[in-house]
């Protein structure tokens, strides 16, 4: 991943992980993130409308850095690039997905949650990778011992971060931003309950930015 799009994730410092029931909602989440000071948000192809999604928002909301989630096949990645996203995320880690990303001409962060997996990925460059699932695969403690072998290794932990301990995570030095679902809670999205989802952005945005100024 290049550097540009590393300090595009670190300066959000939190990462929505969504998926959306249609492309219409899509968009109007979006928007809702950007007026809660979001900037960057992954949407997943977890729900059959996760393509057109990526390609209304990246469409629509021109402010919004647009990753493509839950990319696990070589081909979705030609597809999520035509439709508009541009990084991908993964959820772990393969030669043929790393091939997939280089001929797509897009920046992607794999996922890893072992020592093995950092050490495959890195023997392709990759230095910058998504940490999941990271509570169940042992949190900061991980990412800590992690960092002792793989100090030049940069990691984005998702899966079971939330408010309570987003501070603990972004004060690691190897952890450049997080990701989650508790910025874009399934009820909310299901009632369009955009202002909800504007306010929580707007919590994550001033939480982050009082972590980093401490």
């Amino acid at each position: 991943m290049s550097d540009i799009h590393i300090e595009r994730m670190k300066a959000c410092g939190v990462i929505p992980v969504v998926s959306v029931p249609d492309a219409a909602a899509a968009v109007s989440l979006a928007n809702a993130l950007l007026e809660g000071g979001i900037d960057v948000i992954e949407l997943t192809l977890r729900t059959a409308a996760g393509l057109a999604a990526i390609e209304a928002v990246a469409r629509s909301c021109p402010g919004m850095f647009v990753i493509a989630g839950t990319v696990v096949q070589p081909a979705q990645f030609a597809q999520v690039r035509d439709a508009g996203a541009k990084a991908v995320v993964s959820p772990g880690f393969s030669e043929t997905l790393d091939d997939a990303a280089r001929a797509a001409g897009l920046p992607w962060l794999p996922g890893v949650a072992t020592a093995s997996e950092v050490m495959r990925a890195g023997e392709r460059g990759r230095t910058a990778l998504k940490f999941f699932p990271a509570e169940l695969a042992g949190g900061i403690a991980m990412i800590k011992a992690l960092a002792g072998p793989f100090p030049n290794v940069v990691f984005c932990p998702t899966g079971g971060v939330n408010t309570d301990n987003l501070g603990d995570y972004l004060a690691l030095k190897t952890v450049m931003c997080v990701g989650g679902t508790w910025l874009t809670p399934a009820a909310s999205v299901a009632a369009g309950d955009w202002g909800a989802i504007r306010d929580e952005a707007a919590r994550a945005r001033r939480k982050v930015d009082e972590i980093r100024a401490a």
